[in-house]
């Protein structure tokens, strides 16, 4: 028996290893490794170009510590990682949104492009607004070579500071003292965000005659237009020729030429201590800066009306006209030169608040936040992109297509998500995806993993007006799970339609209020619904594991036709990480994982292995999927491992056993010869090694460790090809017609850390008998093969005139055994007159009062004997014919004998 317990064993371990480490092969990774403060690996692509596959890693925070561009790394065989520099060469595709890439993050998000090259976003890149930071997000689609070809930021709009702001200055003999206007302009200047995406600044100083101290595009920081007030002294003059100066300043400070924008918000400061001595002139310049759209601000400068004690009411009068309207915004008055520092925060407050939101309509305040490519979709007919931070951090979505930008309003989802919730931030958008049901009907999907604190997830329609159908919506279960911060929908039978959407919630608390995390699964019902399938869970640990972080599709790895799934928790293992392996069957997914690959058993300095995930390329060259998963600062490629089945026939030569008549000898004993062919076909290639078991059988014992013998063969087998091996095999002294001999063959891949694996369900094992179809017992009983016996028995015991034949008992009279007599001793003897007798039972019967002590046999083909119920059972497997059988039995009496033994 203990031959039988080792090889179930066996058979177990094999079965354990093909369910927990199946097809992808973690004894062979390719570990990329980048800078960890860069945060390489955050995201992971597969990307081919111009048929080079390569892994593309994300690393958004690339850069020195005061400018985290980001950036994306290409990786490619065992070559260190190469910098694709996007950040650099997108400034040129980027000049369109902005020039000031100043940490944006690009990298955060990694996504195909069809129909080719992929999505880089920087969904943190943020407009510097005044003194306000708007995060919009910004993406680059880059080609299938790496180059930038144009910048998508729909949410990105000019700052309300983008203005170019004139300053007409009175430089006549009246002003006075003159560094009291400088002091004011380098006061007021300092207060400008002076960069090309936010204000220019230029200044003419007028008198008699009217220059240009400096043009709008001449400086381009705060500092530098700082600087240059400090440096303009007076022009001096007599007159004061207030019309000419405005008339000039409109017509050629805000021409292209000196660098006017357009689209900024076009902005006059006039600062002036007298009246116009061209004022009949006054009237014809102000209806130029009108016609150009011209916002004007007017300082009076009393000082030189107060120094001579004349009434400035004309002045002041003329100096509101030259203001626009209203007067109480943006007309001022100062008793002197020295009086003008009071109005600086006055005018500045007045010009752009500190919030930086003139200019700004209702519905582009809702976006300053939207964080655009914090996720995104490739559809067919563009790209769906989740808007997490818009509305209040609301959410939403927007879809920049072929047929042009659809972003839907703050109450285009108020069905789901109630106006009097709007400053409950449900991050709508925080993941996006789409599905395809019914009649080729697609769907969007969204997630909002704070909705009520719980978690939501919507599938709507969305028509090109911006108009939404919700069609559905999914809810969370747990408080703080982040339900609906990863969505996935699966096409497990690849016929176009979406079979199983896959909503995670990472945060979800297991045993032990860790966040274990929990993908729930939801099977598309025929009413073209969702509806609940259960749920896909991490192993039960201790620790954390923020199960479902990362979800993703898999083509098909197990080549079964049908699409599969990866799930990363990189929290799991002590923050080490892993990720889980699910294998789609029909149109579910097996809700079992087929395998868990720990970051552990990859490298064990690896942290936060399967914080993404991408399955998409066969990047070695077999034909085969593989994996690329992120971990913090590296990047890992695993690959798949081809899957064969193994078909195995078995065969013998000769058909028949004859075990009567020896064929051969083997070790000086006669024995009977078999030959067993065994072959191999199978689809890929592969290294077989199969083990061959016979059974011998002993007169003496039922299962002897000497009596079986293992065959080691290595067999290499290629595709579609047939290997047979013959092997010999011998048959001592056996005749054991009820117990077959049998033939186990067992095979196994020998590499199993490499190579081919063996399919899932196969079997491993081919048993064959004698009694089998393929193998069949000799009887030796004439053509006929039906035997034909004559058995004759003949009996008797050591007491005088008793005897047995032919199982019939004569007794001459009654005996009675005393003591001191012990032992009774009674012999058999079994003759076969005619053809081999097979499976021969002999059973002798003896009273109470004896015991069975032991029996003698004179032959060798016993098979054996029990002893049970006051009998003695004997099983002979064969007796030839012309064979006697020889036995003796000895009983022992019973100490009080009262009856006779018969």
């Amino acid at each position: 028996m203990e031959l039988r317990k080792y090889l179930l064993c066996l058979e177990f371990i094999l079965l354990k290893e093909l369910c927990e480490c199946f097809n992808i092969d973690v004894k062979n990774p390719r570990i990329f490794t980048g800078p960890e403060d860069a945060l390489f690996g955050f995201s992971v692509l597969q990307h081919e170009s111009d048929g080079e596959k390569s892994m593309l890693v994300g690393a958004p925070w690339d850069g020195p510590p005061n400018n985290r561009k980001g950036d994306v790394y290409k990786c490619l065989d065992m070559s260190p990682c190469e910098l694709v520099s996007l950040s650099i060469s997108g400034e040129t595709a980027l000049q369109n949104v902005s020039k000031n890439l100043r940490n944006s993050h690009l990298g955060m998000t990694l996504t195909p492009d069809s129909p080719d090259g992929f999505l880089a976003c920087a969904p943190l890149w943020s407009q510097e607004c005044g003194t306000s930071m708007f995060s919009t997000g910004i993406c680059a689609s880059v080609s299938d070579d790496l180059e930038p070809r144009k910048t998508i930021a729909p949410t990105a709009q000019r700052c309300s500071t983008y203005m170019d702001i004139v300053i007409v200055l009175d430089g006549s003999n009246s002003i006075w003292p003159w560094y009291e206007v400088q002091n004011f302009l380098s006061n007021i200047l300092s207060k400008f965000h002076i960069s090309p995406d936010q204000m220019q600044v230029g200044i003419l100083q007028y008198g008699e005659v009217a220059v240009h101290e400096w043009s709008l595009k001449d400086y381009q920081t705060t500092q530098d237009v700082v600087e240059a007030a400090k440096n303009i002294s007076r022009q001096e003059g007599r007159e004061t020729r207030t019309a000419y100066a405005i008339h000039m300043a409109c017509t050629e400070a805000f021409s292209a030429e000196r660098g006017a924008r357009q689209g900024a918000t076009k902005v006059m400061i006039v600062v002036t201590d007298g009246e116009s001595h061209d004022g009949e002139e006054l009237e014809d310049a102000l209806t130029e800066c009108n016609n150009r759209n011209i916002t004007r601000y007017a300082i009076a400068v009393l000082g030189h009306y107060i120094r001579r004690q004349q009434d400035p009411e004309t002045f002041i009068n003329e100096i509101k006209f030259i203001a626009s309207d209203p007067d109480d915004k943006y007309f001022f008055n100062v008793t002197n030169e020295a009086a003008l520092n009071d109005i600086v925060d006055a005018l500045g407050d007045r010009i752009f608040t500190l919030e930086g939101t003139l200019g700004y309509n209702e519905s582009s305040f809702h976006m300053e936040m939207s964080q655009i490519g914090f996720s995104t979709h490739t559809l067919d007919d563009g790209i769906l992109f989740g808007m997490v931070g818009a509305y209040d951090w609301d959410g939403g979505v927007l879809k920049e297509g072929i047929n042009g930008r659809i972003m839907p309003s703050r109450e285009a989802f108020k069905s789901e998500f109630p106006l009097e919730l709007k400053n409950h931030a449900a991050y709508l958008g925080y993941t996006v995806s789409s599905v395809v049901v019914g009649d080729w009907w697609r769907l969007y999907v969204a997630g909002a993993p704070r909705f009520k604190h719980k978690g939501k997830v919507i599938l709507f329609e969305l028509s090109e007006d911006g108009n939404v159908n919700i069609v559905q919506a999914l809810n969370g279960e747990q408080i703080g799970s982040y339900y609906g911060s990863e969505v996935c929908g699966l096409d497990i039978d690849q016929d176009g339609i979406t079979d199983v959407l896959l909503v995670a919630a990472p945060m979800f608390l297991g045993s032990g209020n860790k966040e274990a995390g929990k993908v729930y699964i939801y099977s598309l019902s025929g009413e073209e619904k969702f509806v609940s399938n259960g749920t896909l869970k991490s192993e039960d640990k201790t620790q954390d594991a923020r199960f479902g972080y990362a979800l993703t599709a898999a083509p098909d790895l197990n080549h079964d036709g049908f699409t599969d799934l990866l799930v990363g928790a990189p929290l799991e293992d002590e923050h080490r990480g892993a990720i889980y392996v699910y294998h789609g069957d029909g149109i579910h997914i097996i809700h079992n994982y087929k395998q868990r690959i720990p970051g552990s058993s990859i490298s064990p300095s690896l942290q936060y292995f399967g914080r993404s995930v991408s399955a998409r390329l066969d990047l070695d060259g077999d034909d085969l999927i593989d994996l690329a998963v992120g971990a913090h600062g590296s990047a890992v490629l695993l690959s798949s491992r081809s899957i064969v089945q193994i078909n195995v026939s078995l065969s013998f030569q000769p058909h028949s056993i004859n075990v009567i008549q020896k064929t051969c000898q083997r070790g000086g004993r006669e024995s009977a010869c078999l030959n067993a062919t065994a072959c191999f076909k199978t689809v890929s290639h592969l290294w077989v090694s199969a083990m061959l078991d016979d059974r011998k059988l002993s007169a003496r014992a039922l299962f002897d460790d000497s009596s079986h013998r293992q065959t080691q063969l290595a067999v290499r087998v290629h595709t579609g090809q047939t290997l047979c091996y013959k092997l010999p095999f011998h048959v001592y002294d056996t005749a054991d017609y009820i117990r077959p001999i049998s033939f186990s063959l067992r095979f196994k891949i020998n590499n199993t850390e490499s190579g081919p694996v063996l399919d899932e369900g196969w079997p491993t094992t081919v048993k064959k008998s004698v009694s089998g179809t393929a193998l069949t017992f000799f009887k030796d009983c004439g053509e006929d093969d039906v035997c034909t016996t004559d058995l004759v028995l003949q009996a008797h015991m050591d007491i005088s005139g008793t005897s047995f034949s032919l199982c019939f008992l004569h007794r001459q009279k009654p005996y009675v055994i005393r003591s001191p007599r012990r032992r009774l001793a009674v012999e058999v003897q079994l003759q076969n007159r005619l053809e081999n007798a097979y499976n021969t039972s002999l059973t002798l019967h003896y009273s109470r009062n004896l015991h069975f002590s032991s029996l003698s046999i004179r032959v060798q083909n016993l098979g054996c004997y029990s002893v049970s119920n006051l009998e003695l059972r004997l099983h002979l497997p064969s007796v030839a014919a012309g064979d006697r059988v020889f036995m003796t039995v000895t009983d022992v009496f019973s100490y009080n004998v009262s009856s006779a033994a018969t």
